[in-house]
């Protein structure tokens, strides 16, 4: 029994120029769910028809496109909900965060809620799928891997750490359809009355590492954060608290 297996997919932009392209991580899910369902994978996207970046999917090998066709401003979590209930979806994979719009990786939350299903986030590699039973490698920091047993159906968000998705040719790009579906279209009133400003990444605490040979520097840059230097701060009072907190602020360069 073939498991269906759908890939969502959103447009990305490029880091440099902010063109319109294929989204890398969810190209990933595209990736993954071919090794998983070859041309039996169906690849949704909520959105414009007529945006040209959806082509890069297609020329990854797929011979058509679900679109369900919506406005910008207009809210995809109802309509996705829906159509995955109604197409009997088993695997539902997506990227763990949008390259454009609000990005705030929060779809994939909201969706297994509302679908009721198992969430995996970070999936690496999809081993077996058995009697309704997937095993699966999660992706954990440092480069470890942990083996998961989920009940279908799951939706899983992947990353960088999922396999490397394959270029996408001109003729596929060119011969692929997409197929539009006519949905009800519920504006987002959160979206439309953000202002959307571009993320600034937090500041990280850097570690001076004093080591001789490339083998010391690798084994001290992989080591696990050890904890000792922090302070314990009980039966104080607030401004000796709010003090403690705003010398190591200074201290670890985040004020100024």
């Amino acid at each position: 029994m073939s498991t269906n297996v759908i890939s969502l997919v959103s447009i990305g932009a490029h880091p440099t120029s902010g063109r319109p392209r294929r989204a890398e991580q969810d190209a990933r899910a595209v990736e993954l769910g071919l090794q998983l369902a070859g041309d039996k994978l169906q690849v949704l996207h909520a959105g414009d028809i007529a945006e040209p970046a959806l082509r890069a999917y297609l020329g990854m090998g797929l011979e058509q496109m679900h679109v369900l066709e919506q406005s910008a401003g207009a809210d995809a979590l109802p309509v996705l909900t829906d159509y995955l209930r109604d197409a009997g979806a088993q695997v539902v994979l997506t990227g763990s965060q949008a390259e454009t719009g609000e990005g705030s990786g929060m779809l994939p939350f909201l969706l297994a809620e509302n679908l009721g299903w198992p969430l995996v986030v970070g999936l690496a590699q999809v081993e077996s799928i058995d009697a309704g039973v997937a095993l699966v490698l999660q992706a954990l920091p440092r480069g470890q891997r942990r083996r998961l047993k989920v009940r279908l159906p799951f939706l899983a968000t992947v990353d960088n750490a999922a396999p490397k998705p394959r270029q996408s040719a001109y003729g596929p790009a060119r011969r692929g359809v997409l197929q539009a579906r006519q949905v009800e279209v519920l504006d987002d009133e959160l979206f439309t009355s953000a202002t959307l400003q571009p993320a600034k990444p937090r500041p990280k605490r850097l570690k001076v590492i004093k080591a001789k040979s490339g083998a010391d520097r690798m084994k001290a840059a992989t080591a696990k954060a050890s904890g000792g230097g922090g302070q314990v701060l009980k039966g104080v009072s607030a401004e000796a608290g709010a003090e403690a907190i705003l010398k190591l602020l200074i201290e670890e360069g985040v004020v100024r």
